[in-house]
């Protein structure tokens, strides 16, 4: 299983999944994915991550030390070690202990793709994280009123309706070891997270659509619960899949999962006031462009509305490993 994406949306379905990896092959009954390979965007240029990648030339280091936790056995000891944020102390203050680890083993070894597969090794993970690629790349935005603006933090706070969004530079390898997870996947879960930060960033790697498109593999895209003001407001669903399709010039999405619970109405309203609604679900509209729509309630209401990482997890591996295994 290939899992791509970033932010909280990675983390949190890595944090469902690693309970049904396999330690050992006797193990796969119980648990019926044999590896897991977490695909991670590198294009986060803001707050502790963005500082070490300008001071320190590495690249960002914050949604890779999210999945990292998210994958380990020991989320409450040493989870929480890489995840102690520091409050003051002057060039310390707001960095995670992660974020720095990853920094300075990155600089030891000279790689930071080692500096990653160390550390996981550290926190015993249930999987592989690779970054999508070794190369220092930014995001570039052509909005809809023509302005362009580069980097993901100005992009995710301009507010605006983007038209297009491309990489700087344009094209960049990726990670030999993410291309061949693609090729060896049955099963490819694109998302959740955020459209245009989070997923199209590892979509516009060289080679990674192409080689998701190649794949003889089931290729699931997580839906978002809601949408983000400017990034996607007004998206549907096959909105979101559409722009995807548009900017990689690939059509690869088998299947969609998506949640049909409502809302609850005082949530909503604390949502609609920043701009942020449910993303509407037009299943006819998938239907036309050759997406097929699994539906259960997959919604958690503590204040904020998330994803429940275990009826997710526990839907995908029945859905996708046991009632209809893979055949290749």
């Amino acid at each position: 299983m290939v899992a791509i994406g970033g932010g909280t949306g990675l983390s949190m379905l890595l944090r469902g999944l690693k309970h049904c990896v396999a330690r050992r092959r006797q193990e796969l009954e119980r648990h019926p994915i044999s590896d897991l390979a977490a695909v991670v965007t590198v294009t986060d240029d803001g707050g502790s991550s963005g500082r070490l990648r300008r001071e320190y030339r590495v690249l960002p280091p914050g949604d890779i030390r999210n999945c990292m936790v998210a994958l380990s056995q020991d989320e409450a000891l040493l989870g929480r070690l890489f995840q102690y944020r520091f409050h003051e102390g002057r060039g310390l203050r707001g960095h995670s202990f992660g974020n720095l680890f990853l920094t300075a083993l990155s600089h030891v070894t000279g790689d930071f793709a080692e500096a990653v597969r160390v550390s996981g090794e550290v926190l015993a993970i249930r999987g592989r994280i690779f970054p999508t690629t070794l190369a220092n790349v930014s995001l570039e935005a052509v909005m809809t009123d023509g302005k362009v603006v580069l980097g993901e933090t100005r992009i995710a706070r301009s507010g605006k309706k983007i038209r297009h969004l491309g990489l700087r530079p344009r094209r960049v390898r990726p990670l030999p070891e993410v291309l061949e997870a693609i090729r060896q996947a049955n099963l490819i879960l694109i998302g959740p997270g955020s459209l245009y930060t989070s997923i199209l960033p590892n979509l516009l790697v060289s080679g990674v659509a192409e080689a998701i498109e190649n794949s003889s593999a089931t290729r699931v895209l997580i839906a978002n619960l809601m949408t983000q003001p400017g990034e996607t407001q007004d998206y549907s669903l096959a909105d979101h899949v559409r722009a995807i399709y548009n900017h990689t010039r690939r059509k690869f999405i088998d299947w969609v999962v998506a949640s049909n619970q409502g809302v609850s109405p005082e949530v909503a309203r604390r949502y609609r006031k920043r701009g942020a609604e449910p993303v509407r679900v037009d299943i006819k509209d998938l239907q036309r462009i050759g997406v097929r729509c699994l539906l259960d309630n997959l919604l958690e209401e503590h204040g904020v509305v998330r994803h429940n990482a275990a009826r997710l997890s526990q839907l995908l591996v029945e859905e996708f490993i046991v009632r209809h295994p893979p055949s290749n």
